[in-house]
């Protein structure tokens, strides 16, 4: 039975694709910063298929000390009941915010759980991940396109502007992805970024001003339900022979920003190596 992780499983996208996945036979792992919502998600996983094998941690993945512990506690998981594998890592987990809110370590909110937050733990669970030649897949949108890293302001402190500063986060999943399989794909990881189109969710009204918590709450309305960007995360497991592609929406590859390019991921990952404090190039010696 092959195992994965998925970030922001308890409600929304991430929890359609948990209940999707065990449907199709996967042991799932979810991380949830509410233990009242991961039980609630549990239950709810477990009405809908009673067969489901599901487990829950939590951890605020805002908070790379959180991290940290969350990743030691699946590792341990899986060395003691997966031989060590990690078939798939879903880096879900994401937040809109209204002002300039920063984490523990004073990095910009958006960027910290957006991108660093997937970043951080796919190191700490990229072991794992070698040794069952798996899959990491982001949670990304369209938005990404039209717009370029801030490299001399990248937590948006100066002139601070929600949007840009979202916009900007997914781009960095982009970026993180094309990164990962310019480095890992020789050693049979594959990465990729969903793009879940306008769903259904409540990103926007969690955290925010009253006025994005209104803009939001009449824009999806005329979003989907997430089970059907579920569909496309299961398409991405399910595939015998992992798929060549990078960015995709309704299990179909679609083009992505010009700024997607070795250049920047390489100079994204060496930032956020920095941010982090991690290297990747030790998980190959380990």
């Amino acid at each position: 039975m092959n195992t994965v992780v998925i970030t922001g499983a308890s409600s929304g996208i991430g929890l359609e694709t948990a209940l999707l996945l065990t449907q199709k036979g996967y042991n799932v792992l979810g991380i949830g910063r509410s233990e009242i919502n991961c039980n609630r998600a549990k239950e709810w996983i477990l009405s809908k298929n009673p067969d489901a094998n599901i487990t829950f941690y939590l951890a605020d993945l805002m908070q790379q000390g959180e991290i940290t512990r969350a990743a030691d506690e699946i590792n341990e998981y899986l060395n003691e009941k997966c031989n060590g594998k990690l078939y798939a890592l879903i880096n879900n987990a994401g937040c809109v915010r209204s002002w300039y809110m920063t984490t523990n370590e004073g990095y910009e909110q958006q960027f910290a759980l957006n991108h660093l937050a997937g970043f951080l733990l796919t190191y700490k669970l990229m072991p794992a991940l070698l040794k069952a030649g798996g899959r990491v897949i982001m949670t990304g949108s369209q938005s990404h396109k039209g717009i370029k890293i801030n490299w001399d302001n990248i937590m948006l402190q100066k002139r601070y502007n929600p949007l840009t500063a979202y916009k900007q986060s997914k781009l960095c999943n982009m970026l993180f992805a094309k990164g990962l399989n310019d480095r890992f794909a020789i050693h049979g990881i594959r990465a990729y970024v969903v793009d879940p189109g306008l769903v259904k969710t409540d990103i926007g009204n969690k955290e925010t001003g009253a006025l994005v918590n209104f803009i939001w709450s009449l824009r999806k309305r005329h979003g989907v339900p997430p089970s059907v960007p579920a569909e496309t995360y299961a398409f991405l497991c399910d595939k015998k022979n992992a798929p060549e592609g990078l960015y995709y929406c309704l299990c179909k590859e679609k083009k992505y920003s010009r700024q997607v390019t070795s250049e920047n991921a390489d100079r994204l990952f060496k930032l956020s190596e920095r941010l982090c404090g991690v290297h990747y190039g030790e998980v190959l010696k380990i």
